[in-house]
């Protein structure tokens, strides 16, 4: 993500009559998201009243803990990559995308609400990718209309982030005309054996099992397990979210059976959008390190350019002078049309990303250090799947 950014203020290294300089913080600890570390940074760069703009955090627990604080300081924070929904918006869960038909608040779930998150009662935070929320649909439109599913069995780890995904997938897949033939939410902390459910779930017709949650909850183990109940590979398609999405170690987990699992990621895949190309080849050139590109490096771009824009149109309205923050938070969220590497878009009076596009991804090999490969974009931009 930092050299995303990098590499734009490489590009513009001004703005009017000021320089930029990129002042990076690294949220995580020992490679592990930190809110504690987050919460240190942000109150270091709210200091400095030379910094009008963050762009960032990567994680949602290091979100909820700066978003109050830049909030208070009047900084406008730009995410290229969070993409829990109550971060911004209630409910966690839609009423359409749960099976009971009654929706499920954040604080139901022990997340803050967004009004918590804003102590001024003014947004400061926006974000590049969607919601959570539109991947558990996502999932269901390209099983039922691209492998053809119409019996799925449902698992999920016994946590909010995975409930809701599943909850979102069997919503989408039985309104299309599929049908759930078994649903388990298991406790992940138990010895994890699952054939009697996937030996259950396949006499009952089950062509595929969707798997709500993150791999460290033995998601991929899952994967590996219904090699001995289904037939292996594509043939018995195993689905999820972002939380076992172009994971190695999913891959790792799966073994032999990591072929044929397809996983969404809540952003546009900038590999096969025409604008990004230009720029990807030139951050390459500059940046020829594989590790050094990500499929955040785009996003975290546009998001230095948008606020540039902003910064630029405060400097202008303050005369050519250091603008006051909220006049940056302004024009960050008065963005419409931006047209980006990554697409074109706005923000809502949220603070989301216009561009409700989600991503699936499928394992295509058992080797974990090779790339899952992209096979469908499901936009939700003009019609929400609910």
């Amino acid at each position: 993500m930092l050299n995303g950014v990098q590499f734009f203020v490489h590009q513009h290294p001004t703005i009017g009559a000021f320089t930029v300089q990129v002042v990076a913080q690294d949220d995580a600890v020992g490679g592990l998201d930190d809110p504690g570390q987050g919460t240190h940074n942000i109150i270091g760069l709210a200091a400095d009243p030379l910094v009008i703009g963050v762009i960032g955090p990567f994680s949602a627990s290091v979100a909820r803990r700066e978003i109050p604080l830049a909030n208070d300081s009047h900084l406008a924070m730009i995410s290229p990559a969070v993409s829990s929904r109550c971060l911004t918006k209630e409910p966690f869960l839609p009423a359409g995308l749960s099976r009971a038909h009654v929706e499920i608040s954040c604080k139901a779930v022990g997340l803050p609400t967004p009004v918590e998150l804003r102590p001024t009662g003014t947004n400061n935070f926006f974000r590049l990718v969607t919601t959570d929320d539109l991947q558990g649909p996502a999932a269901a439109d390209y099983g039922y209309k691209n492998l053809l599913l119409r019996r799925v069995a449902v698992l999920s780890d016994h946590e909010a982030y995975g409930q809701a995904l599943a909850s979102g997938f069997m919503s989408r897949f039985t309104k299309l005309g599929g049908s759930i033939v078994d649903i388990l939410d298991f406790d992940p902390n138990g010895r994890l054996n699952l054939t009697t459910f996937m030996r259950h779930a396949k006499g009952d017709g089950a062509q595929a099992i969707y798997f709500g949650g993150v791999t460290a909850n033995h998601g991929c183990v899952i994967r590996a397990q219904m090699g001995s109940v289904f037939s292996a590979g594509e043939a018995a398609p195993f689905l999820g979210g972002d939380g076992i999405a172009k994971d190695p170690d999913c891959v790792r987990n799966a073994g032999a059976n990591a072929v044929g699992m397809y996983a969404t990621v809540a952003a546009p895949a900038t590999e096969i959008i025409p604008y990004a190309q230009p720029v990807i080849a030139a951050f390459k050139a500059q940046y020829p390190n594989a590790s050094d590109y990500s499929e955040y490096t785009i996003p975290a771009y546009d998001s230095a350019a948008i606020l540039y824009g902003a910064m630029d149109r405060a400097i202008k309205a303050a005369g050519g002078k250091v603008p006051a923050r909220d006049a940056v938070v302004a024009q960050v969220a008065a963005t419409s049309g931006f047209a980006g590497a990554s697409g074109t878009f706005g923000f809502d009076e949220a603070g989301d990303t216009s561009l409700r596009v989600v991503s699936v991804f499928e394992s295509r090999t058992a080797d974990p250090a090779l790339p899952w490969s992209l096979v469908r974009a499901e936009d939700y931009s003009a019609t929400l799947p609910y």
